[in-house]
């Protein structure tokens, strides 16, 4: 992910320790760092990684002013004349601050740690395949469980008109007929019902994915910390408690914009009475979008700064194909010439990609993912079984019901 991308931006005054005086200028944040810009100046003041704050408070200065502070290592940084307030910077900053703390317990141990071999760049493309796929097979499933229900849906329904013939057929029969009170005399006939149901089935709803968010309501600049969980079957925002602020059906959605990707909007409309709109900020989002993508593909929209970043993310079949090639030619042991045999074989060492573990790690994310695709496959298989079930099922309830209207009506 780049980390020059700007998440929020405030415009504020900082105190700058060696002038003893405020300057204005403008508090930016990005994934991994800090950052305070002047604004006459255009100069960068202060520039910290996020792993190495220890502390971030809200404070007052001459007693009176109030401001923000970032303890950062032995320094401490003083912000004030925060916009919009000093609430909406505080909770951003620290949301991302204590994120980067959990995802990265080690980060400010030593910038080695940082850089990435391909190794675990080919592991963290095959892990997010295999993510993806995970979160596929979910929604999959879940349609499946529609399904079932509507396999129910229509059996109930045969049923009834099972019961509505037979009292149909007693009305009308003349009034002599020896056997007209003898119709529900004999047990009921089961009928053999066609049924395809898909195993597995949970009545607990799945959670695709639940991270922990920022969210503004509406127009209002307020922000609170909270929750949002992806469901197969929708959208759940709840507060820091778990108690849930608003529900979105996936019928209920009309359009999510991604601003940056770190902050989508989610949006539905009404006639006659203001939008229902949520603003999230996360530093987790990068995680659910892809999700959102696949369940709103055509009611998702993504801004400029969201567009550049997820655009060269749209066929991580060709960088990972580029990945392995560039990982399978690494020089054999026993290829290089004779001369510099042995400064030949410390090069080779040196241009090692790939261990001994990441492979056996890439072995397991790829049986894994091979697992994965077949039952996606049989499940796919059995849904397209449900689906010529139901739409016989549907012909012939249609032809029942309006069989029975026209007896009803001669009735009449």
């Amino acid at each position: 992910m780049n980390a020059d991308i700007c998440i929020h931006a405030w415009p504020c005054s900082y105190y700058l320790d060696t002038e003893k005086r405020w300057v204005s200028g403008r508090l930016s944040l990005t994934p991994v760092a800090v950052r305070f810009t002047a604004d006459k100046t255009r100069e960068l003041l202060v520039s910290f990684h996020l792993s190495s704050i220890s502390e971030i408070k809200k404070e007052s200065s001459s007693l009176i002013f109030s401001s923000l502070t970032i303890l950062e290592k032995t320094t401490k940084h003083w912000f004030s004349s925060l916009q919009p307030n000093r609430n909406v910077v505080f909770n951003i900053l620290e949301h991302f601050w204590r994120e980067q703390l959990l995802s990265c317990p080690g980060a400010g141990a030593q910038a080695d740690s940082l850089q990435m071999t391909k190794g675990k760049e080919l592991t963290g493309l095959l892990a997010a395949s295999q993510k993806r796929m995970e979160d596929t097979t979910k929604v999959l499933h879940y349609q499946g469980e529609q399904f079932n229900n509507i396999m129910k849906g229509l059996n109930k329904i045969d049923s009834e008109m099972d019961v509505a013939d037979r009292l149909l057929t007693e009305l009308e029969s003349p009034s002599w007929w020896p056997f007209r009170g003898k119709l529900w005399k004999g047990p009921l006939e089961a009928k053999p019902k066609e049924e395809a149901t898909i195993s597995g089935s949970k009545n607990q709803e799945g959670v695709i994915i639940k991270i922990p968010v920022i969210i503004t309501h509406g127009t209002n600049s307020n922000v609170m910390p909270g929750k949002f969980t992806l469901l197969v079957s929708g959208l759940e925002i709840s507060d820091s408690n778990s108690q849930v602020i608003h529900r979105f059906e996936l019928k209920d959605v009309d359009d999510i914009k991604v601003h940056t990707p770190y902050e989508v909007s989610i949006r539905q409309r009404f006639i006659g009475k203001p939008d229902t709109s949520y603003r999230l900020l996360s530093a987790r989002m990068p995680e659910a979008i892809p999700v959102l993508e696949m369940q709103f593909s055509k009611k998702i929209q993504f801004l400029e700064d969201a567009l550049g970043f997820f655009g060269a993310r749209k066929s991580p079949q060709a960088d990972l194909g580029n990945s392995i090639w560039q990982a399978a030619s690494v020089v054999q042991p026993g290829s290089s010439s004779g001369e510099g045999g042995g400064g030949q074989a410390q090069l080779q060492k040196q241009k090692q990609i790939v261990s001994e573990s990441e492979t056996q790690e890439l072995k397991q994310i790829l049986k894994k993912l091979k697992s994965l695709a077949l039952e996606t496959d049989t499940e796919l298989e059995r849904q397209d079984e449900v689906l010529d079930v139901i739409t016989t099922s549907v012909d012939r309830a249609t032809l029942n019901i309006d069989k029975q209207n026209r007896r009803m009506k001669k009735l009449t």
